[in-house]
């Protein structure tokens, strides 16, 4: 099976930081993989990129953790992002909490960040089956830059497929 996957640019403005994110901390590890998993599941299944919960343990969030950023609620982890050279990546909204915003304020608050540190330009990579989230970022100023298909023996997490186009489009 193919993959579709959208490399995006930001081409929007400034960006409002509309939430106040909190580095990530082991404290919140295994809530993080849960709502990961949850989250990318039913992408992960239709698109069978096996395993299906990606999150299996503690020890795969290492090269990340500094990288990962949290939106917290009364304890709870309403959304998240990772935020890595020009890229976001991962932008997860809590399930109990989508539909409600989040996911735009989150992007937002992500932009901003990046804006501060003067990152240019800003990039993203989704897949083409993640509707939702693609229409998302193209109603915030995000603009389609390059398509590929990339094959169940290429690289199929958003983060390995930013290292393969590296690879493969210098």
């Amino acid at each position: 099976m193919n993959i579709i996957a959208y490399e995006m640019k930001y081409a929007g403005g400034e960006a409002p930081s509309e939430l106040a994110m909190i580095p990530f901390d082991e404290q919140y590890a295994r809530e993080y993989m849960q709502i990961y998993n949850e989250c990318f599941f039913e992408m992960r299944r239709a698109l069978e990129v096996k395993p299906y919960h990606y999150y299996q343990s503690e020890e795969q969030l290492a090269e990340r953790k500094d990288d990962i950023y949290l939106y917290m609620q009364d304890g709870e982890i309403i959304g998240s992002f990772v935020l890595c050279d020009k890229e976001i990546d991962d932008l997860i909204v809590n399930p109990k909490y989508q539909g409600q915003g989040y996911g735009k304020k989150l992007l937002h608050t992500a932009l901003a960040m990046m804006q501060e540190k003067k990152v240019t330009p800003i990039i993203l990579h989704v897949a083409a089956w993640n509707e939702r989230a693609l229409h998302l970022y193209e109603t915030n100023g995000f603009e389609s830059t390059l398509a590929i298909k990339v094959r169940h023996d290429k690289p199929t997490r958003l983060q390995e497929l930013k290292q393969w186009f590296t690879r493969v489009f210098g």
